[in-house]
């Protein structure tokens, strides 16, 4: 098992973001296709000083990337849920970390402490769907001791963290 505390530590980098650092992260969060053009005008700055800035966040693995935001209610998958998952030895983590990496309905999972061992959240179409996931996908993997599964009945709060400029 790799370091816990790699590449994605708080610690990792020796970057001191500024003001504009995060003014540019924010306006990247609300609309990751914002221009630096845009975003120079609007901070007052160059757009090749707002390309620079984002280089070195981007080096530094502040950005880690972009991503297009769907809505899987509206492409079919009507059932969210988090599962807890018990391992039998924690030393279980990478095989079954593995094994849950190749089911495509695992759309997040997190090493944790307290109850569960591993949290996941998942998409499925429908509660069948759901069962035959549980029984046939992941409490089939034999390191897993047991599972405890949470339906999401709403997402009324969605959003990435947003960084205070002075």
């Amino acid at each position: 098992m790799s370091n816990p505390r790699s590449d994605n530590s708080p610690n990792s980098s020796n970057v001191i973001l500024d003001d504009l650092d995060k003014n540019i992260i924010n306006a990247l969060i609300v609309d990751a296709r914002t221009s630096y053009a845009e975003l120079g005008k609007r901070f007052s700055v160059s757009p090749a000083t707002v390309h620079v800035r984002v280089e070195k966040m981007k080096s530094a693995g502040i950005i880690a990337g972009t991503k297009l935001a769907i809505e899987p209610k509206k492409l079919g998958f009507s059932v969210c849920c988090f599962i807890g998952i018990t391992l039998k030895s924690a030393g279980d983590y990478p095989e079954v970390l593995s094994r849950l990496n190749q089911i495509e309905e695992v759309v997040e999972a997190y090493y944790t402490t307290g109850a569960y061992s591993i949290f996941i959240k998942i998409f499925c179409q429908s509660i069948d769907d759901l069962h035959w996931l549980l029984v046939e996908k992941i409490q089939s993997i034999e390191k897993i001791r047991a599972t405890d599964t949470l339906i999401s009945l709403q997402n009324p709060i969605h959003r990435n963290i947003s960084l205070n400029a002075q």
